[in-house]
Parts: structure tokens; sequence; C-alpha cells
């Protein structure tokens, strides 16, 4: 019997089925359970302030995709203190000056998806995405096949964003 689909193509991406299993609603959230966890390296925990969180998206857009949350299990700006909102501006801006030396992007994305409408596939803990972006970043993958091609580990990249932000001025890269 002949394939029915004989004109698409496959590009295998076995890492992916952890994220396609885990479209379930998780019991516990994963940016409260992370930042409890001493285990930064294995959470991709990138650091902690009084009230904010950084860490490594595990299912990135592009290389860097990092995210920005309160410790507080919020689901809406609206619910913050000012404490709260400055402090994870500031964070936004670390993680931009520590990516900015890493990887070196043209430029940023960075946005807030507030309810299943507006694009959050976790509504009940707010988290700010920073993404760098480059110039051409969407090239012949993700126009032609659909595909997102990352060119880096997270865990390799966690551990050049951790030595940057400890003031290494020459990461080793």
């Amino acid at each position: 019997m002949s394939d029915p689909t004989p004109s698409m193509e496959r590009i295998w991406a076995p890492w992916r089925i952890e994220y396609v299993r885990n479209d379930k609603k998780e019991e516990e959230c994963f940016l409260c359970r992370a930042c409890e966890d001493e285990d930064d390296r294995d959470n991709l925990m990138l650091w902690r302030t009084d009230y904010s969180m950084c860490i490594l998206n595990r299912w990135p857009y592009n290389n860097g995709h990092t995210l920005v949350a309160p410790r507080a299990h919020e689901g809406d700006i609206s619910d913050l203190d000012d404490h709260e909102l400055l402090d994870q501006m500031k964070c936004i801006q670390r993680c931009k000056d520590v990516l900015s030396r890493a990887v070196e992007p043209d430029g940023f994305n960075v946005g807030l998806n507030l309810g299943r409408s507006g694009g959050a596939g976790l509504t009940t803990h707010m988290h700010w995405h920073i993404v760098p972006r480059w110039h051409g970043d969407s090239n012949f993958m993700l126009t032609c096949a659909g595909t997102k091609v990352i060119p880096e580990s997270l865990y390799e990249l966690w551990e050049l964003l951790q030595q940057i932000d400890k003031g290494d001025s020459t990461p080793e890269q």
C-alpha cells in the first residue's frame, strides 16, 4: 500500500514528544515547582529575586527564549503590586542584557500573553517572554517546513548565561 501523503516531508524531532504528552493540565505549576526546587540547572532557572524568577523556556521559539515571572502564583498582571511589577521589569532588562552578550541578537520580542485566547499556554501563572531575534531568523525551514531550528542545547545556553550573569567578561563559546 502506498503512503497516503506522499508529498509530505517529515522531520523527526523525538524530543518534542514530552511537550506533546505534557499538553494535559499540569497538577502543579511548572514555574512554582522550578522556583522552589534547588536544582537550577535541571529546571533551567537562571535566577530568582525577592519577587521574580527568570527561567529558560523549555519549548523555545528561538535560541535564548526566556521567561520572567512573578514568584507569586498569579494569573494576571493586575494582581501584582508595584514591587512585583518593577522587579519584573528589572528582570526583563537584566535578561535582555545577559542575552545580548551571550547570543548577540539583532533585536528582541518581549511580550505577555494573558488568558487562553491571548495565547497563554499557562493561564494560572503569568509570565513574560523574552525572545532574541536575528535578521533572517525566519529561514527556509520555518517558511517551507513549518519547523524552527534551535542551534544550541538549553543546558549549554544555561551555562553560558550563568557565566555572563556572574560577571565573566570573556565567556567561553
